[in-house]
């Protein structure tokens, strides 16, 4: 796939003839009067933006990478199951799909595990445009679906309400909307509203601010992985707010108080300024005594998240995960983006899900052998149905039942309210497409499947204002058709419990695929098991 060398998507560039060079992705003959806007084309203009997914789509985007990494979910294989059941009863009137549980805990080991009613959660959405114009709908759709939501990093800092004393943040109306929306229509068991800090928050003393004025109680910390691994970026598109962020203590590029800047700013030569956030440098030690005083402080919960930095990374992460008995530690695989990360990052850099997989449950099968604490886990990096999901839990089954107890997600929930918003406005405006509203109707209580059985069960709120539109499309998305997925594939593999997926029940479909998780191809099983049988 050499043609994204020079022409991608993400950038709003193409190539003027289809046959380029496969070394570069070049035209084979770059003429002089071209008006195409190749990759070098585009940053003859625009230079640095164009290291970013189109910058006018800013706010209302997400992006991921378009790389075949040669290895994915699709080359294994889930393998029915004809001869008895596990976690139900063996007895066809019993053993129905509707009848699989679903259900997973996060913290299983902790003091307060945290019951979900799906093995999904929102991994964090922090700053960027695109989470703050959705947050109110993802809150509540996980609310209602009874799994975790994860406010992420950047939050009180780029809140301009913010109220500061002596560089710590007291008070941030932002943050407690965030909140807020959550719990307004959260049960109180299932699921719970996380932080997620970075090193800007924790220099701003924002888990103190969330724990003791807003009493969350499960704190997620973040390893660098932000815009794949150079720290959070948004976009600025005013002066004022690039002043603002930078008299903050962030990174705020170009210089806003460069006169220069400001000129060629108000000339219109560029349209947004860029907000970086540090990376941190964890140590063990340090890392350690950061957890035993996030719990003296009363966090409940401890979370991790990291991204997909190289194997000795990975492995010294679930050295300190294990150490620090943190309950639920996320990986992030190469390959997506909710805010502006770099698309050569995106492509070239950081370790693919698959191979990030194996990675993790080497490391996890090394500390159980060893009699060492292995945390539950979850993994995030371009989930979006429910056959991925089962595949990641039922490998992680080290003898005991599986170790990765959610899927962290972003992108797709995204999608999923920003779906929602955009035909309902639509159909307000009677602007939907005649093919969607012939076969599925042009009102929104009519073409959202669930809205019957949402009112049903929230009769007191008004769906599509109590609870907004996008909510209803999450709920959806994870309540109808991936929970529902989910079931029907536990059914198939007589597996009616998540606790009883096993590693057995995935073959892989190519012998690279085999290698790299470490599991027999299905023709290697057959040979192996069907003489013995016969």
């Amino acid at each position: 796939m050499n043609w994204i060398e020079n022409s991608r998507s993400t950038t709003g560039t193409k190539t003027r003839v289809p046959d380029i060079s496969p070394i570069n992705g070049m035209c084979p003959i770059c003429i002089e009067d071209c008006n195409v806007l190749c990759e070098v084309g585009k940053s003859t203009f625009r230079g640095r933006e164009v290291l970013y997914p189109s910058p006018e789509y800013f706010g209302t985007s997400t992006s991921a990478s378009n790389k075949d990494f040669f290895l994915d979910w699709s080359h294994f294989q889930i393998m029915a199951e004809l001869l008895g059941a596990k976690g139900i009863e063996a007895d066809p009137d019993v053993a129905f799909f509707e009848n699989a549980d679903v259900s997973t805990v996060v913290g299983s080991r902790s003091k307060r595990p945290i019951k979900m009613n799906l093995p999904v959660h929102i991994a964090g959405l922090g700053s960027t445009a695109v989470a703050k114009r959705h947050w109110e709908s993802m809150a509540v759709g996980c609310a209602i679906t009874g799994v975790c939501q994860v406010i992420g990093e950047n939050v009180c800092g780029m809140d301009s309400a913010s109220v500061y004393s002596n560089g710590k943040v007291q008070r941030s109306p932002e943050m407690e909307f965030r909140v807020n929306s959550f719990r307004k229509h959260w049960d109180g068991e299932h699921g719970a509203i996380v932080l997620q800090t970075n090193v800007e928050d924790t220099r701003s003393g924002v888990d103190d601010y969330v724990m003791s004025k807003l009493d969350v109680d499960v704190i997620e910390r973040k390893w660098g992985q932000g815009a794949k691994a150079i720290g959070g970026e948004v976009r600025l598109h005013s002066l004022e707010r690039a002043l603002e962020l930078k008299s903050r203590g962030y990174l705020v590029m170009p210089d806003p108080e460069d006169p220069n800047v400001q000129k060629a700013f108000k000339d219109g030569l560029f349209k947004s300024f860029e907000r970086h956030s540090r990376v941190g440098f964890p140590d063990e030690a340090g890392f350690l005594e950061d957890v035993d005083q996030l719990r003296s402080k009363g966090a409940k919960n401890v979370f991790l998240k990291t991204g997909a930095y190289k194997p000795e990374v990975v492995a010294f992460t679930m050295r300190c995960a294990s150490e620090a008995k943190i309950d639920l530690l996320t990986f992030d695989g190469a390959g997506g983006g909710t805010g502006m990360s770099p698309v050569p990052m995106m492509n070239e850099m950081s370790t693919p899900t698959i191979h990030l997989v194996a990675q993790v449950l080497k490391c996890a099968e090394i500390l159980k052998k060893q009699g060492r604490f292995v945390p539950d886990l979850s993994f995030a990096g371009g989930f979006v149905n429910e056959t991925q999901m089962y595949k990641a839990i039922a490998l992680s089954d080290l003898g005991e039942g599986p170790i990765v107890k959610s899927i962290a997600m972003a992108r797709t929930p995204l999608l999923a309210v920003m779906k929602s918003k955009h035909f309902v406005d639509m159909a307000k405006d009677g602007k939907l497409p005649k093919s969607f509203s012939d076969q599925y109707g042009a009102d929104p209580m009519q073409f959202f499947i669930s809205t019957g059985h949402l009112q049903a069960k929230y009769p007191d709120l008004k769906v599509g204002e109590d609870i907004p539109w996008g909510a209803v499309g999450l709920y959806t998305y994870w309540g109808e058709r991936v929970y529902e997925g989910l079931k029907q594939l536990m059914a198939g593999a007589r597996k009616f419990r998540l606790d009883c997926l096993e590693r057995e029940d995935i073959v892989a479909l190519s012998d690279y695929a085999g290698k790299v998780m470490g599991i027999e191809t299905l023709d290697a099983r057959a040979a192996r098991v069907m003489e013995q049988l016969l």
